[in-house]
């Protein structure tokens, strides 16, 4: 068992050798880059490897409307202000402090695994294959929540670029992209359907917030509600999707600052998981990196 720990990149480790911080610095940044330069190239290009379906990652977003179709602008500055974290997350990698390059290659696996899966599901989705871009969704989604479960307990500046930024998005997406996926997305059983599972939001990131008092779940998920209800608003006036999305980012924000007002004045709240002294440290919503 310890020598198949130690030749699984994603076990957990309380410290990593030199040639493994090495290796985290130059796989990071390097999927880190493909996955930026990917996301922006297919903002604005589409592919030219072939004559059918093939459209930009917004065009695909605006031609198939669903329940789920986002506003381009919100979603694009999410991602945006996301890489431009990501790049604070790559920097620990590089400190001189021992810890804070511990903290940063815990996360290091997981977080290379999702940047190759983003460019993977990018690749698909502005290729119209919807299925495989699924899959990849759903792949992500379980590496990302595997990431969570064992590493929610680092400084937020790690936290949020490398955990709960890329899951609440992951989680939209199987939605966004689902949607798609099925026959006439913009029919009225669908529709129907995405009534209903837009509530999933909700409570998605109202069980991070009270389990975990993780604002930054919360603050996530309630900017992409946010650019979902700005789309299902231009897209038809009279619906209900559009109200129910901004109910859902109304909600999501107001337990988002509750929970974040006493972390960062070091106030404990008096519900979810408390942490240990010696967590308090290392808490991802109480200590700065």
């Amino acid at each position: 068992m310890d020598r198949l720990s130690n030749i699984n990149p994603f076990a957990k480790r309380d410290s990593h050798a030199p040639s493994s911080v090495i290796t985290y610095k130059v796989l990071t940044l390097v999927t880190w880059l493909l996955s930026v330069v990917t996301s922006i190239y297919y903002t604005y290009h589409a592919p030219d490897d072939g004559h059918y379906a093939r459209r930009p990652i917004w065009e695909q977003n605006y031609l198939f409307h669903s329940g789920f179709t986002q506003n381009y602008l919100i979603s694009s500055l999410y991602w945006l202000v996301l890489f431009i974290l990501q790049l604070g997350y790559i920097a620990h990698l590089f400190s001189t402090n021992v810890e804070k390059v511990n903290a940063a290659c815990s996360v290091g696996s997981h977080f290379i695994f999702n940047n190759l899966l983003h460019f993977a599901f990018v690749m698909l989705f502005v290729r119209s294959h919807f299925i495989w871009a699924e899959i990849i969704l759903i792949i992500n989604f379980f590496n990302l929540t595997t990431l969570y479960f064992r590493h929610n307990a680092y400084p937020r500046f790690i936290h949020l670029p490398a955990v709960s930024g890329p899951l609440a998005w992951t989680f939209v997406a199987i939605y966004w992209n689902g949607a798609i996926m099925v026959h006439r997305p913009d029919s009225l059983v669908a529709r129907i359907f995405a009534n209903v599972f837009i509530w999933s939001i909700l409570v998605y990131g109202m069980f991070f917030i009270i389990t975990y008092k993780d604002y930054t779940m919360g603050f996530c998920l309630s900017v992409l509600s946010a650019s979902l209800g700005v789309a299902q608003f231009h897209r038809q006036f009279i619906a209900f999707q559009w109200i129910f999305a901004f109910t859902i980012m109304a909600v999501l924000f107001v337990f988002t600052v509750i929970v974040a007002v006493p972390a960062w004045t070091g106030r404990e709240l008096p519900w979810g998981r408390q942490q240990s002294t010696t967590d308090n440290e290392r808490a991802p919503l109480l200590a700065d990196p």
